[in-house]
């Protein structure tokens, strides 16, 4: 799942604040950003989600009704598999832009992340936060002397940091989310694949470098690591890269739809 990016400049006073402005022209539609608006129309953080799972209902129930105007059916396991990949990429795409950009990996904590659903038409995600200060970075960082900074000793370990503190976000989903959806824990544990897989190589895309991306990719996914279901499945196609997914999102079952080009079933 591809999720373009925006990136709302504000005051840097944090040399995460500070990298986020700094991305600001991979330009999109979907809005990055470190802190919360004044007016959190829309917005809530991942905490009050994991802690309040019946607004992981609502939400579905908004997809539901969109999918019933537009396909005239509103299959439970599409809205599931909706949301999952919906909330999992844009977590995982914070991450991937600091990265990718900076060579920084922020906090993922529940408390420190917040998404935005769109209020008007399909409720997708129309935004991510990062709300803490602290970081962690490599020595060479020119912030790493910052009283947020925690420095480690190489890039391979800032990548395991990374893939660490997602899977840790992850697994707070995974239990918040699984109990309210017909989906078993190997396919949340795919979609966390597939996001975790895409961060970086989104990011590296966003910023004219997929090459980069893919290569920070397979920093974060070298291999199968526990608890997520796969190494990175990036490849080349005549001569773009793709990746095959670990999950599904179940748009096939919609009436007349079919399976993505990326989608396990075709494998």
């Amino acid at each position: 799942m591809t999720v373009p990016t925006k990136v709302t400049a504000r005051d840097a006073r944090s040399p995460v604040a500070d990298t986020l402005a700094g991305v600001a022209h991979a330009a999109g539609t979907f809005e990055v950003r470190h802190g919360l608006p004044e007016q959190r129309d829309g917005w809530v953080t991942s905490a009050e989600l994991f802690t309040e799972p019946d607004r992981f209902t609502a939400w579905r129930d908004l997809l539901a009704d969109w999918l019933r105007a537009e396909y005239g059916s509103a299959p439970e396991r599409t809205t599931a598999g909706y949301v999952m990949g919906w909330y999992l990429n844009v977590v995982g795409l914070a991450g991937g832009l600091l990265f990718h950009a900076a060579r920084r990996v922020p906090s993922l904590r529940p408390d420190d992340v917040a998404v935005r659903i769109a209020g008007t038409g399909r409720p997708h995600l129309v935004g991510v936060a990062l709300l803490a200060e602290g970081f962690a970075c490599l020595a060479e960082d020119p912030a790493s002397d910052h009283a947020d900074a925690t420095v480690v000793g190489c890039e391979r370990a800032l990548a395991d940091l990374m893939r660490a503190r997602f899977a840790a976000h992850a697994a707070a989903f995974v239990s918040a989310y699984g109990p309210t959806v017909r989906l078993g824990r190997r396919t949340l544990w795919a979609g966390a694949t597939d996001a975790l897989d895409s961060a970086a190589w989104t990011a590296g895309r966003l910023l004219g470098d997929e090459t980069s991306g893919v290569a920070d990719a397979a920093l974060l996914l070298p291999a199968k690591l526990e608890p997520f279901t796969s190494a990175t499945t990036l490849r080349t196609v005549d001569g773009e890269w793709t990746r095959r997914r670990e999950s599904c999102c179940f748009h096939y079952v919609l009436p007349g739809a079919q399976e993505c080009v990326t989608c396990p079933r075709v494998r």
